[in-house]
């Protein structure tokens, strides 16, 4: 599993306002936008592409193009929704796809619960938007089913990252070709389960439903 924990000062001027509890949500969700389009740039470093043939003002030369199949963004709900338009703004062909996750009451495992995703994909590279690295139950689950359906290589997108979460997955993911992408790696978890220093629930700040 490769790991690029981001090291710009952009980047970490964004998480701050992101961490402080006083940003309104309007501000967060835009923050966040900002932020994944900078992620993405790492987060699309081995996108895959082909030589193509174009002929400029002055002569031909020969440049790069996005390879079919595209390459696929897929949410999880409900907050990696927030990170979408950051994504799409970088790899606006990029097709999107959607994982609902649920945690199930008795196990304590997470499962999906509803999905839009191309029938078949094989071949095709995956980008999973989630926020928080935490535990990261949600997201070796995702990152799994996406596998089960024939993705050959996925790359997680996260705000932040927990060490416990980082390494379960990356235990759990051992010789496949899995990459994550986070904008810092914090300290630990709470007793709780929250990041430390984190930011909080990620799907609250982005839409307005913290009390």
């Amino acid at each position: 599993m490769r790991v690029h924990v981001a090291d710009h000062p952009l980047i970490t001027h964004k998480l701050t306002v992101l961490r402080d509890a006083s940003t309104p949500s309007p501000t967060f969700r835009a923050l966040t936008a900002e932020l994944v389009t900078l992620l993405a740039y790492e987060a699309t470093r081995h996108v895959r592409t082909h030589e193509v043939q174009i002929t400029t003002p002055v002569t031909t030369t020969t440049g790069l193009a996005i390879s079919e199949p595209r390459p696929l963004i897929v949410p999880i709900l409900r907050a990696g929704l927030g990170m979408l338009e950051g994504m799409t703004t970088l790899v606006p062909t990029a097709e999107v796809g959607f994982l609902g996750m649920v945690r199930n009451e008795e196990t304590l495992e997470p499962s999906v619960y509803a999905e839009r995703l191309p029938d078949d994909l094989a071949n095709r590279q995956c980008f999973v938007l989630d926020p928080m690295l935490a535990t990261g139950g949600s997201l070796l689950s995702a990152i799994e089913y996406l596998f089960d359906r024939g993705a050959v290589d996925v790359t997680a997108v996260c705000l932040l990252g927990a060490p416990e979460g980082l390494a379960m997955i990356e235990k759990a993911t051992e010789g496949k070709d899995v990459t994550i992408v986070l904008g810092a790696l914090d300290e630990r978890l709470n007793e709780h389960g929250y990041i430390v220093p984190g930011l909080g629930d990620a799907g609250d700040r982005l839409y307005g439903t913290v009390a």
